[in-house]
């Protein structure tokens, strides 16, 4: 008899829906346009790249870490082990933050005053459709060291 393994249960890769909500901003911005003239001064680059830099120091480490302990990215499947030390003592989910912060300064870039507007959405459906579920799992997979973690380190940061 097969045994059913337990795993979070996110099926869609979860830097797709960053990459499908700046797409929708994109599409906002075609059919109902927003100013761009501010977009294109130094200011505007300069934190382009500063948000950029950050969100890849935020998300190497992140990708390092779960590299070095052989844990998988694909979210479907079971961790091997609760990452807690090193960038996952500041959050959580350094991953998502990173790619919010990678997505901020990749706005900053576009130029395009919806991508920023729809940021509340990206995190609000990062946290009900991948990360509440990973917690979940999490929960039912390490029990109190999980319960423990998640009241020293917040969420998102």
């Amino acid at each position: 008899m097969k045994t059913k393994i337990d795993h979070p249960g996110v099926y869609f890769p979860p830097p797709l829906f960053y990459v499908l909500i700046f797409f929708i901003s994109i599409f906002a911005q075609k059919q109902f346009p927003l100013p761009k003239t501010f977009w294109e001064t130094n200011i505007v680059f300069i934190s382009g790249a500063i948000f950029v830099i950050i969100g890849v120091v935020i998300l190497l480490p992140a990708l390092i870490k779960f590299f070095k302990t052989k844990n998988t990215l694909i979210p479907n499947k079971p961790a091997n082990s609760l990452q807690t030390s090193g960038i996952y003592s500041i959050s959580r989910n350094p991953m998502y933050l990173g790619l919010l912060t990678l997505y901020t300064g990749i706005a900053f870039f576009n130029g395009n005053l919806w991508t920023f507007l729809f940021i509340p959405l990206v995190i609000w459906v990062v946290t009900k459709f991948i990360i509440v579920k990973e917690e979940r799992y999490l929960g039912r997979a390490f029990g109190t060291e999980f319960i423990d973690y998640c009241k020293k380190v917040r969420r998102w940061i």
